[in-house]
């Protein structure tokens, strides 16, 4: 199967914004028929996402502020990916800073695009066990909750509208499968695991 009847190929590009974190462009490009259309989207460094599983069965979460839709939600720990980072490095930054946790294994699970239609961010789904608690390393003017939940308490959240953040919905499809044995991880020890 071909894909070429569907392609747009970029003929013109504008920079819109360029800020410390986002960029936006707007870009013209060529459909299919030979028309032209333009589009806009945020260019994004892409990120990482982190389902910390705990010996008892339950995963870490957290609750923090989210300014551009005003309310304080309820995720998986994450973070964006600083300019040559491997994913598998910041996933354990992030969960380390965030939560306080290491972890002894790790499992890549793939990867998700968030917003297709206006952004280029790619985020890395990685799974940790084997957690150990210290001390939680937060960013400058970062304030979140840490928490634990059982998985049929997330998964009710997420059914119920608690939980409404796209990243930690779709994880929830793949914890559920993974504890299911529906899919499989390739679990690794820390120090052995390849970045993607």
């Amino acid at each position: 199967m071909t894909d070429s009847h569907l392609k747009e190929v970029g003929i013109g590009s504008e920079l819109l914004f360029k800020g410390k974190f986002l960029h936006a462009k707007c870009d013209t490009v060529r459909l299919p028929d030979g028309k032209t259309a333009t589009r806009e989207y945020v260019i994004h460094p892409g990120a990482v996402v982190v389902i910390p599983l705990l010996d008892d069965g339950q995963v870490v979460l957290e609750r923090q502020y989210r300014y551009p839709v005003a309310q304080v939600i309820t995720e998986f720990p994450a973070g964006k990916l600083d300019a040559g980072e491997e994913p598998l490095v910041c996933g354990q930054r992030e969960l380390l800073e965030e939560t306080g946790y290491t972890a002894a294994e790790w499992g890549y699970a793939g990867k998700m695009h968030l917003a297709v239609a206006y952004s280029t961010e790619v985020i890395h789904v990685y799974f940790a066990r084997g957690l150990s608690l210290g001390e939680r390393q937060l960013d400058q003017g970062e304030f979140l909750d840490v928490f634990t939940a059982t998985v049929d308490d997330l998964m009710g959240w997420c059914r119920d509208g608690t939980v409404t953040d796209a990243k930690t919905l779709a994880c929830t499809l793949w914890l559920q499968n993974v504890l299911s044995g529906a899919w499989s991880l390739d679990w690794q020890r820390a120090g052995d695991v390849s970045s993607t």
